[in-house]
C-alpha cells in the first residue's frame, strides 16, 4: 500500500494514519496487562553440520548457547530494528533450540506486563538467534537456510488469546 492507496473496505491498518502515512499507534490510554507471544523457525543444516552440532565440533564453539544469548539479547532490542515497535519492558525471554534430523528448531517465548504485545520481541529473538546460528556454521558449510519464522501462540491484551492452527 503506498500513500495515494486506501485500505479495503473494513480494514485498518493500525500503523497507518487517515492519509495512509506510517505511525506509532498511541497505547498511553491502554492499561497494562501481562502478555506473551511465542515464534518459532528452523535453521536448515548439512548432514556435516549436524554432526558437528551434536559433536559439539564445529570450529566457532558452541553453536547453540551463543544463539540463545543473540536471541534473548534481540527480543530486548526489537524497538532498535523495527522502527513502529514500541519500547517495553521485555520481563522474559527464553530461546530454546532442538538438533533435528537436518535442522535446528528454534522456540522464543517472551513475556512482558506493559501496554502492548511481544509479538515482534519473540520473532525478533527466533531471527537472530537463526542467524547466529548461521554465522557459527557457515565456515563448515554456506548451505544453512533460515525457514518458518512465525508467530506460534500470544495471549493476554485486549485481542486475548491466540493459536496458530496446526498444519
Amino acid at each position: 500500500m503506498n500513500d495515494t492507496t486506501a485500505a479495503p473496505a473494513g480494514l485498518r491498518l493500525t500503523h497507518l494514519d487517515e492519509a495512509g502515512h506510517a505511525r506509532m499507534v498511541d497505547v498511553t490510554a491502554k492499561q497494562p496487562s501481562v502478555r506473551e507471544a511465542v515464534a518459532t523457525g528452523e535453521v536448515r543444516c548439512s548432514r556435516t553440520v549436524m554432526t558437528a552440532l551434536r559433536e559439539g565440533t564445529v570450529p566457532k564453539g558452541d553453536v547453540l548457547a551463543v544463539a540463545r544469548i543473540a536471541g534473548i539479547a534481540a527480543a530486548k532490542k526489537t524497538p532498535d530494528l523495527l522502527p513502529l515497535a514500541h519500547v517495553i519492558g521485555v520481563h522474559g525471554a527464553s530461546v530454546d533450540l532442538e538438533l533435528a534430523e537436518d535442522r535446528v528448531l528454534i522456540t522464543a517465548t517472551v513475556r512482558t506486563a506493559d501496554r502492548t504485545g511481544v509479538e515482534m520481541e519473540a520473532l525478533t529473538a527466533v531471527s537472530v538467534a537463526a542467524l547466529a546460528v548461521v554465522d557459527m556454521v557457515k565456515g563448515v558449510d554456506r548451505s544453512a537456510e533460515i525457514t518458518a519464522v512465525k508467530v506460534v501462540a500470544k495471549s493476554g491484551g485486549r485481542s486475548g488469546d491466540w493459536h496458530r492452527p496446526v498444519g
